[in-house]
């Protein structure tokens, strides 16, 4: 099967605009994602998706593969939908551009899900404790016994009624495939009321049958929300460029 990464990278976000391109060990945040993606050489390509000339400017700088998109779509999943419709690939993989350290072992058990013929979309979720599941920013998820999401939520879930040993917690990873056709199915769709209400866009997809199998891994990256994120991550690279 052909994998091709799409990195949708929007200029404005509304808790830190243009963090996509504030510095980190002297290269933007968007252009390390953009290499560390390319690095884990899963993918045929990998392209960023891109609303804003400065972002374009900042991959081309590094020999990078990137397209502009339109300013007006209200998700990743639409903006990447809009290139993906015109490239020839089996799968297309959804790498969030404000997630600077790819994990590539984790990218990897999320292609292989696709091993698996009827899989069609596919994310990723890590286990955490109860009190970061307490975290309305950290998007819960739940499953059945075939590994595919049953609800996403920031609630925390499930409830504990009776206190078990054998309760986990689930944090969803924001990262997606999808099946060419599906994808292209999911960008024209409406918003959906439980959408709307989260503010979460998977719930698109499970309000309208499209199952998501997820792959349970180890860890996952810092995501950059926040200047707060940006400080923690530079120190988190410090760390680990002197290891």
């Amino acid at each position: 099967m052909k994998f091709i990464a799409l990195i949708p990278a929007r200029y404005l976000a509304s808790r830190f605009p243009a963090k996509l391109l504030q510095l980190l060990d002297g290269k933007p945040v968007i252009v390390h994602t953009y290499l560390n993606t390319l690095a884990t050489n899963l993918f045929e390509e990998v392209i960023v998706v891109t609303d804003h000339p400065l972002i374009e400017e900042a991959i081309l700088s590094v020999g990078g593969k990137v397209q502009i998109s339109q300013k007006t779509h209200e998700s990743g999943t639409d903006r990447i939908a809009e290139i993906a419709e015109s490239i020839n690939a089996d799968v297309f993989i959804n790498v969030q551009g404000d997630e600077p350290f790819v994990n590539s072992s984790a990218l990897q058990a999320l292609c292989a899900l696709f091993e698996d013929s009827e899989t069609q979309v596919g994310s990723l979720m890590v286990r955490i404790s109860k009190d970061e599941a307490s975290n309305p920013n950290a998007v819960k998820v739940v499953t059945n016994k075939k590994g595919e999401a049953l609800y996403f939520s920031r609630s925390i879930i499930p409830y504990e009624r009776e206190i078990s040993k054998d309760l986990y917690y689930y944090k969803h990873i924001g990262v997606y495939a999808y099946r060419k056709a599906c994808l292209l199915k999911i960008s024209r769709l409406q918003p959906t009321r439980l959408e709307q209400t989260e503010k979460l866009e998977q719930l698109r997809m499970l309000e309208n049958n499209i199952s998501i199998r997820m792959a349970e891994v180890d860890s996952w990256s810092v995501a950059i929300d926040t200047p707060q994120d940006l400080e923690q991550a530079k120190i988190w690279l410090e760390k680990n460029n002197e290891d």
